[in-house]
Parts: structure tokens; sequence; C-alpha cells
């Protein structure tokens, strides 16, 4: 088993960075950086369920986004980790991340291997250890921060909410046809497709 690299202890008027959490090894160990304190936030269970639901809507995305004319953005999967904002810091990863071209430029630093700023769309699928207190905080951040959608999927109803800035969330089911909205022109896929087999 690899050595677990804890994080620095904290010092007066220091907040951690995601240099911080860069330099940890991977042990499996969900960390954050809330505030500029690196916070765990559990285990990161990944099971083929999850993993091929997060493939189908990282392709579907990937589809529409080819189809888009150029400048293109960009789609980010398998827990991209993202600096939401820069002071206080907050990290995150994001299980599938759509960014606008004029984003994608703008989080392109080389000094990282995070993305810097939000996501236009940010897509959750829900794992077994994930919390509706972790979920919870996390829609806050996205909303705080300006992400324009957020899409909750959850894998054992087969549902997907989608939450938007000064709107009610919205649950879809398989019946159901998910749109892009404003932020991804164009786009529409019937729920049951990101379910299909």
């Amino acid at each position: 088993m690899p050595a677990t690299l804890e994080p620095p202890p904290p010092t007066a008027g220091r907040r951690h960075t995601a240099a911080d959490l860069l330099a940890m090894a991977d042990d499996g160990i969900e960390r954050w950086i809330v505030n500029g304190q690196i916070e765990v936030v559990g285990v990161t269970q990944r099971d083929k369920h999850h993993t091929r639901l997060e493939s189908r809507v990282a392709m579907i995305l990937g589809i529409w986004l080819d189809a888009q004319p150029e400048p293109r953005g960009a789609v980010y999967s398998g827990e991209v980790g993202v600096v939401l904002r820069a002071d206080p810091e907050l990290s995150v990863g994001i299980d599938v991340a759509y960014l606008t071209a004029e984003q994608a430029a703008n989080g392109s630093d080389e000094e990282t291997t995070l993305l810097v700023g939000p996501p236009a769309l940010a897509v959750e699928i829900l794992s077994p250890n994930d919390t509706q207190k972790d979920t919870v905080r996390k829609l806050k951040w996205y909303r705080e921060v300006g992400v324009a959608m957020v899409r909750v999927i959850d894998p054992d109803l087969k549902t997907v909410a989608v939450h938007q800035p000064g709107q009610k969330p919205v649950v879809h089911n398989e019946d159901a046809d998910l749109d892009g909205a404003d932020v991804l022109p164009g786009f529409r896929v019937p729920v049951a497709k990101l379910f299909a087999h």
C-alpha cells in the first residue's frame, strides 16, 4: 500500500492551494480545498456503472461539441480537478465539465494540471459514498462562482436534476429529453439514452 502524504500542517495565516493537493500521493482519498484549507471528503468509490455513465455523458457532450462552429470549448471528465475560486481557494473534482472556448482559453494555466475557473456546465454523477450534505455544498459553491448549469445524475433513480441560476431545479426522468438551454445551444438528448446499455 502506498504511503499517504498528509497535508502540510496549517501555519498561522497560511492557506493551502492546489499545489498542496497535487503534492500528495494518490491514495484514493477525495480531498477538496475549501476556503484555503484541505478537507477530506471521503474515499473515492468508482464502480463500473459510475465510470460507464461518466463515459457516456462525456461522449454525448463530445458529439454535440464536434458539431459546433469554431472556436469550440472543451469537455473534461474523470473527476477533473477545478479551481472554482482563487481567493480563498476553492478546488473540487467534477465528474464531467464543459468549458466554453473563452473559458478553456482562460483556464489553461500551464503551471497546474487543474482547470482554473468555473466551467459553464458541471455534471455530478451520484456515487454510493456521496452524501446529501456534500452534494448540496457543491451545488451552493457552483451557484456562488457562476456555473451556468449543473446536472446531477442519479444512476439508481435514473433521473437528471438540472440546476440553473435563478430557476428552480427541474428533475427529468427516462421519459424526458434534456436540452442545453443557452449553455449548450442545440443540445438535446433523451435521458434514457444516458442510461442505455
